[in-house]
């Protein structure tokens, strides 16, 4: 603009001069010390992926013989015989997977509802008492949950497993079919070393870890939305259900998907209480199952060199399938990440 003094004398307005100074955004100019954390992220997850793909590469490599030798029939044949070339692990995956189902499907309504008690119900000055409670469940080693589930539960549950034949036989893996749970007469061991029972012990040990990453969803819930919520006349569990619950969808898909790989895996706890057949078994209330995990501690010390191999071929389907539930749960939670269901 132009202006005009007091004498009436024009002057011409003075150019503006751009701003030449170069605009620093951020990640332009990284300091030492964001390189250095840059540097360590990237390297450590190189690291985790080297790692797993020579985990692999090594069971790959020491399964090589066993499965040149059994080919296609390694998926379909329920015998484990390597000494006669006549293994497979049908049956083994089939009880893994019927083992981690179960203890999935006792664990989740557990870990939920203590989920929710801790964030939700719990006085705030109990509530980090109860977090060290549960966390402290989460870090009791296998081998003394096996021994309790052997030696007390396993005897404690035999009336329950005839309760459960007795009158809910109508659902097919709830059924036994080598007694009559209506006999009075009939062997407890029927309902001993079962899928059920070892189901139990690891739904046990999974509750916790699963409680753990559900509740941390569950605490970063908006306070805005909780008093939005209140504010229009809903109640605690109205709240829970309209904005916790949604807000958490992926804690909870994620613990249970951590709490599945777990159960997949768990060793020493179903090596002490089942009791190995190598058969596809529906029936989970009945004696007898077996898993991978099982079967590698079961016959390790009593294989022979191709023994071995086919050990670690049985490994290697273990080591694919939980890689493959993993895959699955990221996928889930990515789609269905906390706070999406809660957002508009």
């Amino acid at each position: 603009m132009s202006a005009t003094d007091v004498t009436g004398t024009f002057t011409p307005p003075t150019p503006t001069q751009p701003d030449r100074r170069p605009r620093v955004r951020p990640g332009d100019a990284p300091d030492t010390a964001d390189r250095v954390f840059r540097g360590f992220a990237v390297g450590s997850g190189i690291a985790v992926l080297a790692i797993m793909g020579m985990v692999g590469l090594f069971l790959g490599f020491r399964a090589l013989l066993a499965l040149r030798s059994a080919g296609w029939s390694f998926l379909t044949t329920e015998a484990w015989e390597p000494d006669s070339h006549n293994f497979g692990i049908k049956a083994v995956l089939f009880g893994t997977v019927l083992i981690g189902l179960t203890a999935i499907l006792i664990a989740v309504p557990f870990a939920l509802a203590t989920a929710l008690f801790i964030s939700e119900y719990a006085p705030r000055r109990l509530q980090r008492t109860f977090v060290l409670l549960v966390d402290l469940m989460a870090a009791v080693p296998s081998v003394v949950y096996g021994l309790w589930g052997a030696f007390f539960l396993q005897g404690n549950l035999t009336g329950l497993s005839r309760w459960l034949s007795t009158y809910l036989s109508w659902i097919p893996p709830l059924s036994v079919t080598i007694a009559d749970p209506n006999d009075p007469l009939a062997t407890a061991t029927t309902y001993t070393s079962s899928t059920f029972i070892a189901g139990v012990v690891v739904a046990m040990m999974i509750t916790p870890i699963a409680s753990s990453v559900m509740r941390e969803a569950f605490i970063q819930a908006p306070p805005g939305e909780r008093e939005g919520a209140f504010a229009l006349g809903a109640t605690k569990w109205g709240m829970i259900r309209a904005v916790v619950l949604p807000y958490g969808r992926g804690g909870i898909i994620g613990g249970t998907m951590l709490g599945l790989g777990r159960a997949l895996g768990e060793t020493i706890a179903v090596y002490m209480i089942i009791s190995p057949v190598f058969t596809m078994k529906w029936h989970i209330l009945q004696n007898g199952g077996i898993s991978v995990s099982a079967l590698i501690a079961l016959r390790w010390g009593s294989a022979s060199d191709f023994g071995l191999s086919a050990l670690f071929a049985a490994g290697l389907a273990l080591f694919v399938m939980t890689l493959a539930v993993n895959f699955v749960a990221s996928s889930i939670v990515a789609r269905s990440r906390s706070g999406a269901g809660a957002e508009g």
